[in-house]
């Protein structure tokens, strides 16, 4: 039987990014992630918000701690993953559902210079440019031996003799 663990969502920052490194070096940031969701009861909207924690590493890690901050629309794309653990007062175990991010985007326009940098890293052109003309393509020609006879179109040639086949 086969899976598929594949999460995608796109919220605000919850906290501020506490980027952290590894024993060994690796970076690893924890954030938190409010997703919304208008829904109708009775005859008012309300919102319905989601939180979701969410663990990145290594380079995305630096990048999250780079040009995000609290409040930031973020699109994340990742995985679920499982946390268990043994609650130290209680003992008993415990379990967390948490999202492991693999690719991070910005989201929404509220992402103020980093946004603005991305956006302005795009060359801008005023008006659309004729699409360019390619030079016409010719033909190649096997050089001809003399006293051979000519090869048919697309016949391969063995490296020994130059005879077709």
């Amino acid at each position: 039987m086969s899976s598929f663990n594949k999460v995608m969502i796109m919220g605000n920052i919850t906290r501020d990014i506490e980027l952290r490194y590894t024993p060994k070096g690796t970076a690893v940031t924890d954030l938190g992630v409010a997703c919304n969701r208008r829904i109708k009861q009775a005859e008012e909207w309300v919102d319905e918000t989601t939180f979701v924690d969410v663990t990145v590493w290594g380079s995305s890690a630096e990048f999250v701690s780079k040009y995000f901050s609290k409040g930031k629309s973020i699109f994340i794309e990742g995985r679920l993953q499982m946390d268990t653990w043994t609650d130290q007062q209680s003992g008993k175990q415990r379990y967390k559902l948490k999202v492991i991010g693999e690719n991070v985007q910005f989201a929404g326009s509220n992402n103020g210079g980093a946004g603005q940098q991305q956006q302005q890293a795009r060359p801008q052109q005023s008006t659309p440019q004729p699409p360019q003309q390619r030079p016409p393509q010719q033909q190649y020609q096997a050089p001809q031996q003399q006293g051979a006879s000519p090869a048919a179109p697309g016949a391969d040639f063995d490296d020994d003799d130059d005879i077709p086949f």
